[in-house]
């Protein structure tokens, strides 16, 4: 087959945020299920378990030393009986691939790059030869964060043999989406090139999402675009207000390369009930102000960014939820066929997409300090005289004026354009549609 190209980003749910390294099959499936009853409709089809499925002592906060991790006997992954009970007598991710499929959902798996230690240490042999996992490895290129996972020597004439042996058995389950990990920070090329190559020779399609994203530099843009589906542009992302600052400048650097098939990824929406046995901070709902939840949503939205809620949704308050349910999200990612930074001054950021003759415009408000300003339409790039403007959480219409009245006219705007008066609390967004 062929490397899943999505023609719109993939919206789903991802364990990490609310469970980090210990979520249970049931956990899984008490959100699949709500997924299925109250936001599939909306676009949301994806259900991700993120890292460590397959070590029986995770812990919440971090990974362990020396993990027992359960594997087959050529070194690959094998989810952790106790918590995936579907999984037991070698079945792996098979069953609960099923059961979610029958919700008409997508499922995917989280990998890190590279051979387990333990498969080294316990000298298993790679799948279909004779040839001792340990001549694989690579020590000097191991993952810095996680210690589960040694480097692959790509010298080696069999290197991307585990790769498309680990990934035939994920496909053997029914795996709809790979999250690799540790492949971007540094970047990983040959780690990328290989893991892309055995995902392509998989008999499904499979999305490939690369992370972590950290210091990402576009410079990778042909490379990442040929051999992902998408993939990380930052580092983890929580619910606090300077992490979605701080990705403004990446969402603005990236957002105009994303196309069909390759999504610039802006990381998970830390919203909802997140922590519960999190990697970061102790159960809570998150930090975040209604106007930052909703402006987070909005530029990731407006950016078409691939869309991770990170909460447990059944847990989730449910002025949370609406947001998600809102069908005008899946339209701008359905329908625009780009989107950037337009102006970003004075503390207000200005987006636009486009596609299909409609235009979405997202204001931002970055300061501390409420806000109020009035924009000339040309500037927006709705034209001098626009069509209706309406509110996309709302639909409600957008008072817009003229430039000139009698001999007044408003400053900052030309008399023969129209202007749109916009007042936003610290933090909080204006998010519009003009159609025609």
């Amino acid at each position: 087959m062929v490397l899943a190209r999505p023609h719109t980003p993939p919206m789903g749910w991802n364990s990490w945020d609310c469970f980090g390294t210990t979520v249970t099959e049931a956990e899984v499936l008490a959100n699949a299920r709500f997924m299925a009853e109250h936001l599939r409709d909306a676009g949301w089809d994806t259900i991700v378990v993120d890292a460590d499925w397959a070590d029986p002592d995770a812990r919440a906060h971090g990974y362990n030393d020396d993990a027992r991790l359960h594997l087959d006997e050529h070194g690959r992954l094998l989810p952790d009986p106790v918590r995936f009970p579907s999984a037991a007598d070698g079945a792996g991710f098979g069953p609960l691939a099923d059961q979610i499929h029958a919700l008409g959902l997508k499922f995917g798996v989280h990998v890190m790059r590279g051979i387990p230690r333990r498969a080294i240490a316990e000298g298993m042999l790679l799948h279909g030869t004779s040839t001792p996992l340990a001549d694989l490895a690579d020590p000097a290129n191991d993952c810095e964060w996680n210690p589960h996972f040694v480097g692959i020597d790509h010298t080696h004439p069999d290197a991307g043999a585990y790769y498309r042996s680990t990934v035939e058995l994920y496909d053997s389950w029914g795996v709809d989406l790979i999250k690799a990990d540790d492949m971007l920070w540094p970047y990983q090329e040959r780690d990328i090139t290989a893991y892309s190559d055995a995902v392509a020779a998989a008999e499904r399609e499979i999305v490939l999402s690369l992370s972590p994203g950290r210091d990402l530099s576009a410079a990778h843009l042909d490379h990442l675009a040929d051999h992902s589906s998408m993939w990380r542009i930052c580092d983890d992302v929580w619910d606090r207000w300077e992490d979605v600052a701080d990705n403004l400048s990446r969402m603005a650097r990236w957002a105009p390369h994303a196309r069909a098939g390759a999504w610039p990824d802006a990381d998970m929406l830390p919203l909802g009930r997140v922590g519960i046995r999190g990697e970061r901070g102790e159960p809570r709902h998150d930090l975040l102000t209604p106007d930052e939840r909703r402006s987070l949503l909005t530029l990731w939205t407006i950016a078409r960014s691939p869309l991770m809620f990170g909460g447990d949704l059944p847990s989730t308050n449910p002025d949370t939820i609406a947001l998600l349910q809102n069908p005008a999200l899946a339209d701008l990612l359905t329908r625009a066929e780009g989107s950037g930074e337009i102006r970003h001054e004075h503390g207000l950021a200005l987006w636009r997409a486009t596609g299909g003759g409609t235009t979405w415009l997202a204001a931002v408000n970055t300061t501390e300090a409420p806000l109020t300003t009035t924009l000339d339409t040309r500037d927006l790039g709705i034209g001098a005289a626009p069509a209706q403007v309406v509110d996309v959480w709302t639909g409600r219409p957008v008072t817009v004026r003229p430039g000139r009245t009698g001999s007044a006219t408003v400053r900052g705007v030309a008399p023969d354009s129209s202007v749109v008066e916009v007042t936003l609390a610290s933090h909080a967004s204006a998010f519009w549609r003009c159609d025609g």
